[in-house]
């Protein structure tokens, strides 16, 4: 089964509502107030099933619009999700004010398909007929609905006269309107809120991709509000699931009406967000006036509706006629993708004057000049392959996480992992897409920075590698880490315990500092066990405090030192010494006082108690009352 929207366009008075019920058998008038003037105020739905060209059903969901020009506002709430349209001219009246206008904004949608009816055929003689036919021929040339491409239906609503042949056409033109992807995320506008007694809250609106099944949990925005969806229904009928293209009522629980209102979207919970700003390709009408930079207008799309303000980046106005890009500042937040269409009207006196499509929902400029800019929405304006890649590079260093990628474009992870998987440049680092050059361009400043920090200390044999880690501030740990393993994989940079150094670099020591290096080592090493103060040894180098310290932490890192107190250095050959001598001690005795430790060591209290207490730490020896067991 193919579901198709099907819409009707056109004005006032020119038997729209009639022609539905006549197809359907179903009056799309539901309000009280319309049936009383005898006009279509709001939006309306009917329903209608058809066999297909090929033997399967075609299930037609109707959207009937006002065509009042006060009306315009609810007629752009029903035409946002439409896949056909039917422009409707009264043969007796032809074109007509909102006819145009009418026609204009499904041009600006991007409808692409539908058909043209003659209604009130019957008021009008055989000829009168004729030329109003040629009228019409004339106004759709070169257009989606132009006699070479759309058929032109002659009907009668009241005596049912061309109705079979309209139905015949319109199978024919509905079996070639685009399917909607099923398979994409769910995206339902809400046209209608309502109370149902005995069920509660209830909405409507054109499912325009995914699908919804009872007891779902949804998200509604731009509040953010989760509800369950207790039932589902597809044109009057209880159902588990409803698909793409159609008409659809849910029963939603933890909500009210009052929390709910047309314009707001249901979504999967936890994956878009509204947004107050799009760049967009917009488009202004021939017969328009033009539309200056920051002007404020009306802006429709889908059930939505608000204002915005116009911002032409480097340009004073848009002329009739024109297409470019632009970004709109919305008064409220919308959720949008780039694809969808919208409608741009007159702040006052109210008339459509433009369009276009949504070419970004997260736009920023930072970093970039207007000629990079427009180049880069003409990018994202383009093939999935080619826009993803405008937006990985747009990121750059930051790359984008799979979750942003999604929430911009509304493409599935399965389709975001597969565009990125046939574009070379791109490289996935866990949940993140960068372009390879901007990996390359990490490396690169990684190396410079060591390089740097080997110059500005050359007794250092390298840098902590979270200190590293914190100079790239910008970059992703998980981006970083894929660098660091590529630098070190591919001999740039070599990791010793936690530090880092370019490969082959080492400390480079000046005649006095090496010099000094041999009298600091040379004075710990001499005196064995009863070593000097460190502060009277550095007194006596030939180099200044800063280097000095840098020569000891050096002979500490290279264990040719070891600190075993705060205040005591000791050189490793006499601990070893030490450790040997208590080795002997063992085999005599298991048992160590301080008295006897200091009779073997020849050392007062003031290094015995340190040399035991480190020894302890080592586990040479261990601690039992006053006495070490030698271990």
């Amino acid at each position: 089964m193919k579901s198709v929207i099907v819409g009707t366009a056109g004005h006032i008075d020119h038997g729209k509502t009639a022609l539905v019920k006549a197809l359907t058998g179903i009056d799309a008038d539901r309000l009280e107030e319309e049936k009383r003037r005898g006009i279509t105020i709001d939006i309306g739905f009917a329903h209608l099933e058809l066999p297909g060209p090929e033997g399967e059903v075609l299930r037609l969901g109707f959207v009937d619009v006002p065509g009042h020009e006060r009306f315009v506002r609810n007629m752009l709430a029903g035409v946002g999700g439409l896949d056909l349209v039917l422009l409707v001219i009264a043969a007796d009246e032809s074109i007509k004010p909102q006819t145009r206008e009418h026609f204009d904004i499904c041009r600006l949608l991007s409808i692409g398909c539908g058909m043209t009816v003659l209604t009130k055929a019957d008021l009008v003689d055989p000829e009168t007929l004729a030329v109003v036919r040629l009228e019409v021929e004339e106004f759709l040339r070169d257009s989606f609905l132009a006699t070479s491409q759309a058929p032109i239906v002659a009907v009668s609503s009241l005596t049912g006269a061309g109705l079979e042949h309209l139905k015949q056409a319109l199978v024919q033109v509905a079996a070639k309107a685009p399917r909607r992807d099923s398979t994409a995320f769910a995206r339902l506008p809400i046209d209608r809120v309502f109370t149902m007694k005995g069920f509660g809250t209830v909405v409507t609106g054109t499912l325009i991709s995914g699908m919804v099944r009872r007891e779902d949990e949804l998200e509604v925005l731009p509040h953010g509000q989760r509800v369950r969806v207790r039932a589902v229904e597809v044109h009057g009928r209880g159902t588990d699931q409803a698909g793409a293209g159609q008409r659809t009522a849910l029963n939603l629980g933890g909500v009210t009406t009052e929390q709910l209102a047309r314009g707001m979207t249901l979504v999967p919970p936890g994956v878009f967000r509204g947004t107050s700003r799009l760049d967009v390709e917009l488009s202004l009408l021939p017969s328009t006036k033009p539309l200056k930079d920051r002007a404020r207008v009306h802006f429709h799309a889908y059930t939505s509706e608000t204002m915005a303000t116009v911002a032409l980046p480097g340009e004073k106005q848009v002329a009739p006629g024109e297409t470019v890009c632009a970004q709109l500042r919305l008064a409220h937040p919308i959720l949008l993708l780039p694809g969808d269409r919208f409608i741009l009207r007159q702040f006052s006196p109210a008339m459509t004057v433009g369009g276009g499509r949504v070419l970004e929902n997260a736009p920023s400029r930072k970093g970039r000049n207007r000629s990079e800019y427009i180049s880069f929405l003409k990018q994202v304006g383009h093939l999935p392959g080619e826009a993803l890649r405008a937006r990985v590079a747009a990121a750059g260093r930051a790359g984008l996480t799979l979750t942003d990628v999604i929430r911009r474009t509304g493409w599935t992870r399965q389709k975001v992992s597969s565009t990125a998987a046939g574009i070379s440049a791109i490289t996935g680092v866990g949940e993140y897409l960068i372009l390879k050059p901007a990996l390359e361009e990490i490396e690169q400043q990684l190396c410079r920075t060591l390089d740097r920090f080997h110059a500005q200390n050359p007794l250092v044999e390298g840098m902590n590698k979270e200190e590293l880690r914190s100079r790239f501030p910008d970059v992703p740990h998980d981006v970083f880490s894929r660098v660091f393993e590529s630098a070190v994989a591919g001999g740039k940079v070599e990791l010793t315990a936690d530090l880092v150094r370019l490969q082959g670099r080492s400390v480079v020591m000046r005649d006095d500092e090496s010099e000094s290096k041999r009298i600091l080592e040379a004075a710990f090493r001499t005196a064995g066990l009863k070593v000097p103060g460190l502060k009277e040894v550095l007194a006596g180098l030939k180099v200044d405090k800063a280097r000095a310290q840098k020569i000891v932490t050096l002979l500490l890192r290279d264990k040719v030192l070891v600190k075993v107190s705060e205040d005591l250095l000791f050189h490793r050959q006499a601990l070893e010494d030490l450790r040997r001598l208590l080795a002997e001690e063992k085999a005599k005795s298991s048992n160590v006082s301080v008295a006897r430790f200091k009779d073997l060591t020849g050392v007062t209290r003031k290094y015995a108690i340190p040399l035991l207490e480190y020894l302890d730490r080592e586990r040479v020896t261990r601690r039992v009352g006053d006495e070490r067991v030698i271990l």
